[in-house]
């Protein structure tokens, strides 16, 4: 994983502030009849959604102008696979959640360089939890210091994830402990690293601005997120999709890949 230049290490704070104030703006609407519609037909979005996804795009702007722009809410620029460095972010991770009145939804933000994230910054307002990373230099929430939980047995292992996806690994090993799914994809990813979750899951077809914060603070908590068969997924790239992803602790990885290697969890 490439380290942060000093440029991007200093963007934290106003990383910082800004999911801040876009979470607090979100917050402020929450449980308000909003406006919604369906984009693509399937997946929901607010006037809410897209007030926040403008407001973090004038405050990363002017944190970095050189950055390029990846949004869950904005029209792709392919302009952005060109960009030495590129913000990627979810207005509201989890809005299906923000709607129906439920309190696991977030905002992620991540600046990636060279594929991977440098910094991560993913807001939970309801929780009154924020998590950051910097590339090399561990992860926090609410400024103190977490690490992904330890050992690599996967008998009892706190896991969730989609249902279908946990039903095939329970065929495969019956021991997990399945916990409630998180709705947003990014904050269920984040219970890996702060070590409320022994294992997550990353259903098939899960976007670039849903997994590139919440993969640096995993990372940066002594754990790994991975396909099954291992790899690490890169990001900014002419595809924004990901098929199924495991998030556990390292020890704990290798056990978990050579339990899932070739198998179809999608």
């Amino acid at each position: 994983m490439p380290g942060p230049e000093p440029r991007d290490a200093a963007l934290l704070p106003g990383l910082a502030a800004a999911v801040r104030e876009a979470g607090a703006l979100a917050r402020a609407a929450f449980g308000t009849p909003v406006k919604t519609w369906l984009k693509n037909k399937t997946s929901p979005v607010t006037e809410i959604d897209i007030a926040v996804d403008h407001l973090l795009r004038q405050r990363l702007a002017a944190l970095a102008p050189d950055a390029a722009w990846l949004s869950e809410e904005t029209e792709d620029d392919p302009a952005r696979l060109a960009a030495a460095r590129v913000w990627i972010v979810d207005p509201i991770d989890g809005t299906r959640a923000f709607i129906a009145g439920r309190p696991d939804w977030t905002v992620s933000v991540a600046l990636v360089a060279a594929g991977r994230p440098v910094l991560a910054a993913l807001y939970a307002p309801v929780f009154e939890e924020i998590f950051l990373a910097v590339a090399g230099h561990g992860a926090t929430r609410n400024a103190v210091a977490i690490g992904a939980s330890p050992g690599a047995a996967i008998d009892g292992a706190r896991i969730a994830g989609p249902k279908s996806c946990l039903e095939r690994i329970a065929a495969l090993a019956p021991s997990f402990t399945t916990e409630p799914r998180v709705h947003s994809l990014a904050l269920r990813l984040a219970r890996v690293a702060d070590g409320t979750l022994d294992v997550a899951v990353a259903g098939r077809d899960s976007h670039d601005w849903d997994l590139a914060a919440a993969d640096l603070l995993v990372h940066e908590a002594g754990g790994a997120l991975t396909t099954t068969g291992g790899a690490t997924p890169l990001y900014n790239c002419a595809t924004t999709l990901h098929g199924v992803l495991v998030a556990t602790g390292r020890a704990r990885h290798g056990t978990l890949i050579a339990l899932l290697r070739g198998q179809d969890l999608a």
